[in-house]
């Protein structure tokens, strides 16, 4: 079984606990308006891999995650846009004691309740709180993305959420109440993080000569982003 990755990360410390290799698979249906990895959203770019190389890749830091509680994570573009190789990669891992996350919007081609077997933890990238403004952010309405996280919750599978935080679109308290309300109903939700907006990606824009549709917008202050995330948490009684 083949699939394509953008890249591999090694010793991450900050896409679920512990160490963890994060494995970025090519492919996005999204195109969000602050997205830093637009060379991952074609589906025909990236390298080509089977299913087998990438677990010998993964497990020569078994190790390290054994000692952290760490393990794998597959980001994007969106893992779930590969499903038959995801699933592939997958059981390979629960066969060889490797713990999974999966880092995802939840836009992906089905097959959520075999991917969601082999999956210990889900990061549910929240990107707007209203059909309007998802898909004034990310060009989509948000109903596949509620399909999944509906998936997750079934499958007893913990979600940690995430949600981006830029300045002048969703940085307002009455945002982050619509954000409480969006979480409260959520189940399995064990944490929630709010990640300040950056610019980092702007050179790749520029080289790939795509128009960048937040110019101007400076980066959320990580002071500020960290109130918010704090004040959310109050909201939840997480």
């Amino acid at each position: 079984m083949k699939g394509r990755i953008h890249s591999i990360e090694t010793m991450g410390l900050v896409d679920g606990p512990g160490i963890r290799v994060v494995v970025f698979f090519q492919g996005c249906a999204l195109r969000c308006a602050y997205c830093h990895n637009p060379d991952t959203w074609n589906f025909k770019g990236g390298e080509e891999i089977e299913a087998l190389d990438l677990i010998k890749k993964i497990s020569r830091y078994k190790p390290y995650f054994h000692k952290s509680g760490g393990g794998v994570t597959f980001s994007g573009g969106d893992p779930l846009m590969q499903p038959k190789f995801l699933i592939e990669v997958l059981k390979l891992c629960k066969e060889n004691g490797i713990k999974t996350a999966l880092d995802t919007s939840g836009y992906g081609l089905s097959n959520y309740d075999e991917i969601l077997k082999y999956t210990d933890l889900v990061l549910f990238d929240i990107k707007d709180v209203s059909k309007e403004s998802y898909l004034n952010l990310t060009g989509k309405d948000g109903k596949e993305a509620w399909r999944f996280l509906h998936a997750v919750e079934k499958s007893g599978v913990k979600i940690w959420i995430r949600h981006v935080v830029i300045p002048g679109i969703t940085d307002s308290m009455e945002h982050i109440k619509e954000l409480s309300k969006l979480i409260k109903v959520i189940k399995n939700v064990e944490k929630v993080e709010l990640l300040p907006y950056h610019t980092l990606g702007l050179d790749k824009y520029k080289s790939m000569e795509i128009k960048y549709k937040l110019e101007g917008i400076e980066p959320m202050d990580k002071d500020e982003c960290k109130k918010l995330e704090l004040r959310l948490i109050e909201l939840l009684n997480l």
